[in-house]
């Protein structure tokens, strides 16, 4: 049996995981039926996911766990994948409203995915009062980030209604093999480690050089020392009534706004179209603190996602790293607001690339496992994040997706409305 092992981070989300702090992502799609259509929906769809499953190694891949949890599991091949098990239909009751398709998603979102299986499910959903069908997917966060689920999204959807030619999967011989002898995953953990502690020596220099020029500061015009970092950056968050600690229960949401507009709004001000999106999620985060007499008179801090990508690598992993932006709700001019986190935006993102090259996001974690997710547990169980001060208050993450319109399985894509992971380790993700 091939196996493959996870990376360090992406094993992270796996050790972190628990009932109340799913790590998985997802996505609902609403989808417009091809006119006069009266097939059956469902297995129509069915049989074209079948048809593509080997395009993307997330959807025919399991874990292999080590014994004891002494090192990061490996991804073995499935041999008996179950389609029925992992493509389901949903009918909502009537009447159908898009405020019941959102209960049902939450509820979708709460549960923890089978370990044993492949780390995805998806849902066709029909009984829309549109007459429209929802097609809501959920995949592990170990397997794909931002910009490895816009390749798994190539993989699914399609440019015209008809679809594309897709070569069939080639035929590869049963081994017949379940589990892997522990022998055999021990040994290749250590040789594994072995292998990533290599790579670490061999970029420490370029890291060290990146560390540095962030630990040097620049000299202003009027001789005092810049250390190059924004203003408003604190080592701790203002506490909210958001972090603190949170059930396995979730609550699904979603606002459609057309692209065209934020693009016009971030070229109207000169700012970007990420800025704009932070700008938006603080001035509701204001509003609504504010509305209920609770907003903190320092600024909200939220946690962003940088991709460490190569343009061109669309691998089934995680590679990204995070940075601390300031929201400037202290700020109570949106205009102003704006500026303010545009400014901090340009100063986090140059310190960044100094390092982004040179980031690891494989390293040794033999014997780790084990005591992380031990450590996710206690923090959880003993509601520390109820009196401990946050790092960040809230996590926004914006992936740019296929600029063109798309098809799944014939059918139109109208909308498409992330759902990300939920945590609790002292923050709120939206």
């Amino acid at each position: 049996m091939s196996l493959k092992h996870l990376s360090s981070l992406d094993a992270t989300f796996l050790h972190l995981e628990s009932s109340e702090m799913p790590m998985h992502v997802g996505a609902l799609h609403v989808l417009d039926l091809p006119e006069g259509y009266k097939g059956d929906f469902f297995e129509d769809a069915k049989a074209f996911l079948q048809s593509r499953l080997h395009l993307a190694d997330v959807f025919t891949r399991k874990l292999g766990l080590m014994p004891f949890d002494l090192a990061d599991p490996v991804w073995v091949e499935d041999e008996d994948l179950d389609i029925d098990y992992h493509v389901r239909s949903i009918s909502l009751p009537r009447p159908g409203s898009n405020r019941q398709l959102q209960q049902y998603v939450a509820r979708l979102h709460s549960s923890l995915l089978d370990r044993s299986r492949p780390l995805w499910e998806f849902f066709v959903i029909d009984g829309l009062r549109s007459g429209q069908v929802a097609f809501y997917s959920k995949v592990h966060h170990a397997g794909v980030d931002g910009q490895a689920g816009v390749a798994l999204a190539r993989a699914l959807f399609d440019l015209e209604p008809e679809g594309r030619p897709i070569r069939p999967a080639r035929s590869k011989p049963r081994r017949g093999e379940y589990q892997l002898g522990i022998a055999e995953m021990l040994s290749a953990s250590a040789g594994n480690a072995f292998k990533q502690a290599v790579n670490i020596y061999k970029s420490a220099p370029g890291l060290m050089k990146g560390m540095k020029s962030l630990l040097t500061p620049k000299m202003d015009e009027d001789g005092k020392r810049n250390w190059g970092l924004p203003k408003d950056m604190r080592l701790l968050a203002p506490k909210t009534p958001l972090n603190v600690a949170i059930t396995n229960q979730r609550a699904f949401a979603a606002r459609t706004v057309p692209l065209a507009e934020v693009k016009m709004i971030g070229k109207t001000l000169g700012v970007s179209l990420n800025d704009v999106v932070m700008g938006s999620v603080a001035g509701a985060l204001r509003n609504y603190f504010k509305a209920n007499d609770e907003l903190p008179t320092k600024s909200l801090l939220a946690a962003v996602p940088v991709s460490l990508r190569a343009a061109d690598d669309a691998t089934a992993n995680n590679q990204v790293s995070m940075m601390r932006m300031t929201l400037a709700t202290d700020i109570a001019d949106p205009l102003t607001r704006l500026q303010a986190i545009h400014a901090a935006s340009d100063i986090s993102k140059g310190q960044m690339e100094k390092v982004k090259g040179v980031m690891p996001t494989d390293f040794p974690m033999l014997a780790a496992p084990w005591l992380i997710s031990g450590l996710a547990s206690l923090f959880g169980r003993s509601r520390l994040a109820n009196v401990l001060p946050p790092v960040v208050n809230v996590a926004i993450s914006n992936v740019p997706g296929i600029q063109a319109q798309l098809y799944f399985a014939g059918a139109k894509v109208v909308s498409y409305y992330p759902d990300r992971k939920s945590t609790r380790l002292n923050s709120s993700h939206t």
